[in-house]
């Protein structure tokens, strides 16, 4: 139920902006639940972004995960959701990525593809982050380098 009222607040926050993205990216495997939720809600197409940064990394695995999203970047508005912006590396290397894919030069990388048509979502936002954008949706706020919490999920039991 805390998950459910966590993201529900992610969703009020898009109502209030009036944005509403035409496809919701899940990040394996904390952003899955969330998406899903989100995807649900607002009754739009949900995609699977596989990365892992952490444990288990495949280049393989990396490479895999963005084939067929990189068609809709800078033409659908996305929404990428995460449980999590811990140390930012994961949103960090997907910003990384997707600009070295397509066309890395191009201005509309920093004039309105991220946190314009393609928006940050998390149900924790690490202010501590070295994330090098903004989260422009989050439902709870927390500084580990005030404060080092561990945040459970329920599907982590």
């Amino acid at each position: 139920k805390q998950i459910d009222k966590l993201t529900e607040k992610i969703v009020y926050q898009l109502a209030r902006e009036q944005w509403k993205p035409d496809y919701v990216i899940g990040l394996t495997r904390g952003g899955l639940i969330p998406a899903v939720y989100i995807s649900h809600i607002l009754d739009v197409p949900m995609l699977t972004l596989k990365i892992n940064l952490r444990d288990h990394v495949e280049q393989d695995d990396l490479y895999e995960a963005h084939h067929g999203i990189y068609d809709l970047i800078g033409h659908k508005k996305i929404l990428i959701v995460d449980d999590i912006n811990d140390t930012g590396a994961t949103l960090d290397w997907i910003i990384e990525d997707w600009q070295g894919i397509n066309l890395p030069n191009d201005s509309a990388w920093a004039d309105g593809i991220w946190n314009g048509n393609v928006r940050f979502a998390v149900l924790f936002d690490n202010l501590a982050s070295k994330f090098s954008r903004k989260i422009d949706y989050s439902a709870v706020e927390i500084n580990k380098a005030e404060e080092d919490v561990w945040i459970v999920y329920p599907w982590e039991h």
